[in-house]
């Protein structure tokens, strides 16, 4: 499978950037701030990459969530290139009788399997859940 994604410069430091026929994001520097840094977006990626697994996969275990959020933290290195080393990522889940085993699982299997977001980057992750009943 092959994604392309289109970017145009706009002004300053400003692109907008569209993958294929999708929406377009704006991007921008951290001074600029009218738009997600590239570097913000690739945690945001990871995040919603891991999530779309863990509801996908809870919901085939017939877990019912009411709510689910991740916040996510990246740590980059000091030097050029300040590609991130390590990532953080707390899984938060709303619902009655969610089992911890069953979010442990989804987990496993979205970093280890499913999250193509996570496979690309060379980082070390780490998790941690909390489930809010």
């Amino acid at each position: 499978m092959t994604v392309q994604a289109h970017l145009k410069w706009t002004d300053g430091l400003q692109f907008v950037a569209r993958a294929g026929e999708g929406p377009a994001v704006i991007l921008d520097s951290s001074d600029g701030a009218s738009g997600a840094s590239p570097m913000q977006l690739v945690l945001m990626g990871v995040a919603g990459c891991t999530a779309i697994d863990i509801v996908v996969i809870l919901k085939k275990k017939r877990v019912r969530l009411s709510r689910f959020e991740i916040t996510i933290t990246g740590e980059q290195a000091e030097d050029n290139p300040k590609r991130y080393t390590k990532i953080s990522i707390m899984y938060i889940l709303y619902g009655k009788d969610i089992k911890s085993k069953a979010v442990e699982q989804a987990i496993a299997l979205s970093e280890k399997k499913y999250c193509s977001a996570m496979a690309s980057l060379n980082a070390e992750f780490e998790h941690s859940f909390r489930i809010e009943g």
